[in-house]
């Protein structure tokens, strides 16, 4: 039997004329849909639902420019550089995106393109979405009720992911929940924030009421890589904390903790290694498959140094996503004495530059890496769990869940020793526990920093907890003589950190979506 990752592949020969939900590389505007599209059998919906897997893909291209870019974890590293794409990464980096920006566009026509794919899929099942609430009824598909339930239920899931995302970027958005034509695509407004987490709250309850609960060790062969009852319950609590709804997280993080099977990889290097795929850290990720054929991961190729050969990945890299000193500095790796392991995986050097180590991986052709992009983890979970719980003194539950991940980075017991050189848990009692509420927020979102680097989640992060404004500008004061001073034209530091405004948290609807409606006037967010 087969994982998703090589059902993906026969997917691509099978669907033939099949192409709705098949990797679109095209870009058009939203309402540039059609209904003529339908599935007819269990077979098909698959096939369908194989290929809307396969449109996690593209956003990913530019989603890590719309997070990590814009955070203390990355930045542009050539600052000098008049590059087009160098220039627009600059936007990001120093908050003066605009809404023509191209990148911005690029992101969000091809989550909506899968949208639309994955409402096909849910038209084709006889499920809608109505009055608030996830809606069962007949489609054109004829298949059991088990074959229904768990594939609307991945699909929901999947649409859930993509809104997740769409309004913690952009705010108010367009919800389409079904497949429409042109012009009535063109009368959607965008739908008030509430009303957005309303549908992504719907989807994720009626996923994880329909998906499977097989724990990890027995999920059978053919169903590794599918969306399953425990990653829509992770995703769902995450949702709820985004919410400020802890209560309501909890008892689905305590759940997939206590029921699930997944739990910590043994090292935190075996969590990334080509080796080792859904392992059972992995609630679940964007699958990748080298071998040319058109489903390899780009990130190697997009990470590497620009101008370094083959040295560090065959074909050269374009040097994106550098890691920051900030960053770097972050990790405790003293040469003797306990070491957080977690740098070496997430950041290596190439003649003194840095560079993402957690991606990389051997290609024989460029952007054809095999590596899967992780969007839960199990230490996600936990961490998420001790959010959930808030601080409960330095001996409660919220810090050893803590310690636990650092535990498994290689941290250990404290001796009393420098804790600022030697990597230690944190203590239970004395000067180096962790005393205050404060206190724990800032060591949370530090251990969150640290576990999930460049897995996109640091901006969600900082702005759910708002913390964005006051990290970024404490960054830019850090990083300013080392890099931003080098910007041309310049800029002060002052400058740079009062482009950073509560407003530019959002990103800008693209202008273009904007212009091409001859149908009503759709706002744009404020600021731009």
């Amino acid at each position: 039997m087969k994982s998703l990752k090589y059902i993906i592949i026969s997917a691509m020969v099978i669907a033939g004329g099949m192409t709705s939900c098949n990797k679109v590389l095209d870009v058009e505007p939203i309402s540039n849909v059609g209904t003529d599209n339908f599935y007819r059998n269990a077979a098909e919906v698959q096939t369908a639902l194989t290929g809307c897997y396969n449109g996690l893909h593209e956003p990913l291209v530019t989603e890590w420019m719309l997070t990590e870019q814009r955070t203390d974890n990355s930045r542009q590293n050539s600052p000098t550089s008049t590059a087009v794409q160098r220039l627009e990464l600059n936007a990001f980096d120093m908050y003066t995106q605009s809404s023509q920006h191209q990148q911005i566009y690029n992101y969000w026509i091809s989550v909506y393109l899968n949208i639309r794919s994955i409402n096909y899929v849910l038209q084709s099942l006889g499920v809608t979405y109505e009055n608030g609430q996830v809606v069962f009824g007949n489609g054109t598909a004829v298949l059991t009720d088990a074959e229904r339930a768990d594939l609307a239920g991945q699909a929901l899931f999947l649409r859930a992911y993509h809104y997740f995302n769409l309004v913690r970027l952009f705010g108010d958005v367009f919800v389409v929940t079904k497949p429409v034509i042109p012009q009535e695509a063109k009368q959607l407004g965008r739908s008030p924030v509430a009303d957005v987490y309303k549908l992504i709250v719907a989807d994720l309850n009626a996923a994880k009421d329909n998906l499977s609960q097989t724990s990890y060790g027995s999920i059978a062969s053919q169903n590794v890589g599918k969306a399953n009852a425990w990653a829509a319950k992770a995703l769902l609590a995450k949702v709820y904390l985004t919410l400020d709804q802890a209560g309501s997280a909890l008892p689905l993080l305590n759940d997939v903790i206590n029921n699930s099977g997944y739990g910590l990889e043994s090292s935190y290097g075996r969590v990334f290694s080509i080796d080792n795929e859904m392992n059972k850290e992995i609630l679940f990720a964007v699958r990748f498959k080298a071998g040319g054929l058109g489903l390899g991961n780009f990130m190697a190729n997009t990470f590497a140094p620009n101008s370094s050969g083959n040295a560090v990945v065959n074909g050269d890299g374009l040097g994106y996503n550098t890691p920051t000193d900030n960053l770097s500095g972050a990790y405790i790796t003293p040469t003797t004495g306990a070491s957080d392991q977690r740098k070496a995986v997430n950041i290596n050097t190439y003649s003194g530059r840095p560079y993402i180590q957690k991606f990389m991986s051997a290609v024989q052709v460029e952007n054809d890496a095999e590596n899967d992009f992780p969007v839960i983890r199990f230490a996600d979970v936990l961490l998420m769990k001790a959010e959930a719980i808030g601080y409960d003194g330095p001996a409660g539950e919220s810090v050893s869940l803590i310690n636990k991940i650092r535990e498994r980075a290689g941290a250990i017991d404290y001796d009393g020793g420098d804790f600022s050189k030697i990597f230690y848990k944190y203590a239970a009692d004395g000067s180096f526990s962790v005393q205050s509420e404060q206190a724990f927020w800032n060591n949370l979102l530090h251990e969150r920093r640290l576990e999930l680097a460049f897995e996109n989640q640091r901006f969600f992060d900082l702005v759910r907890t708002d913390k964005l404004l006051g990290t970024i500008g404490n960054y830019f004061e850090s990083e300013y003589q080392v890099h931003y001073r080098r910007y041309r034209p310049a800029i002060t530091v002052d400058a740079l950190k009062a482009n950073l405004t509560a407003e530019k948290t959002l990103l800008p609807i693209p202008q273009r979506e904007i212009d091409t409606n001859d149908q009503q006037r759709i706002p744009q967010n404020p600021g731009y």
